[in-house]
């Protein structure tokens, strides 16, 4: 089924304690279309560049059937541009550098092939341009998943909380959920925001794992223990894509298709962190993502018969 991919298509430079990449590309919408485009041949694309992205890395994304129509490009102009440096322990990171350039103005208009699409993926962005792209739909998505940070509820918390009364699905860190609910307690966050309008709920924890939410089920996934994380840069935004492109191949979008969706968006993301920018993921085989699969059931299943006692 289509899904349709909204957010940053950029420039990053990071430095982690591994090295250093300068100028490599990154944002939201191309680690999640490159996740997606790993289960489902119909990702639509839409976001913002400047003529200084590499025709490569848009033929590389083309190459994996990831329609580029609702692409817009700004001649003369550059693209987004963050800069970043994560500490020892890679969960804590210091943004250096945030240059909005095309982001500034970005209106995001959706091809009229786009417009049935059944799923939406809606990127980290202002809430208002979130709510455009929902509103330029023909009709009511079967699943609207939303990422949001709290940057947003900062300075937009009102607006934030109209978008979220319209998905179906959002995807936030422990310290954003606590943020946006006013609760410590994840249990009672989440309560909290599923009564804003969510059906489901997605808490990401990195290294610790996932929580998937309804109104009367709770799942949690865990994370794979790596050796050596090299750059988590783009992460969550790989989970949210592998999470919604396995939703859209399966055409499924119950409780129990979700939890299977929240293991192959960790799976997705575990890759992520193995080497800089998105080099990892252009490099994933199917035989490998499958291999990462039964890692994560091996690290979950176990029987629970106890010994006799004597």
């Amino acid at each position: 089924m289509s899904l349709v991919i909204v957010g940053t298509v950029a420039f990053d430079t990071i430095e982690t304690p591994f090295g250093k990449a300068d100028m490599v590309v990154g944002g939201a919408a191309l680690y999640g279309s490159i996740a997606a485009s790993h289960y489902t041949d119909d990702v639509q694309l839409v976001s913002v560049i400047g003529e200084d992205f590499p025709q490569d890395e848009l033929d590389y994304m083309a190459g994996r059937g990831i329609n580029q129509e609702g692409l817009q490009l700004k001649k003369g102009e550059k693209s987004f541009y963050w800069s970043g440096r994560y500490h020892d322990n890679m969960n804590k990171r210091d943004t250096l550098v945030t240059d909005l350039n095309v982001l500034e103005t970005f209106d995001p208009v959706l091809p009229d092939s786009y417009k049935e699409s059944a799923y939406v993926m809606l990127g980290n962005l202002q809430p208002e341009v979130q709510m455009r792209v929902i509103e330029q739909m023909n009709k009511r998505p079967k699943l609207i998943i939303m990422d949001t940070m709290n940057f947003w509820m900062d300075i937009a918390m009102d607006s934030l909380k109209k978008t979220i009364a319209k998905i179906d699905v959002l995807t936030i860190n422990d310290e954003e959920a606590r943020q946006l609910s006013g609760e410590y307690s994840l249990v009672k966050a989440a309560a909290k925001i599923l009564d804003m309008g969510p059906t489901y709920l997605v808490i990401k924890k990195g290294e610790h794992g996932a929580l998937l939410f309804d109104k009367n089920n709770i799942f949690s996934a865990p994370a794979l223990p790596l050796a050596e994380v090299y750059d988590p840069t783009g992460a969550g935004d790989t989970f949210a894509g592998a999470f919604a492109g396995y939703i859209a191949q399966t055409d499924d979008i119950s409780f129990e298709n979700l939890k299977r969706a929240i293991i192959h968006g960790s799976a997705m993301a575990s890759f992520c962190v193995e080497k800089f920018s998105n080099q990892r993921l252009k490099e994933l085989t199917t035989a490998e993502l499958d291999a990462r699969l039964q890692k994560f059931v091996d690290l979950t299943t176990f029987d629970l018969a106890l010994a006799e006692v004597a």
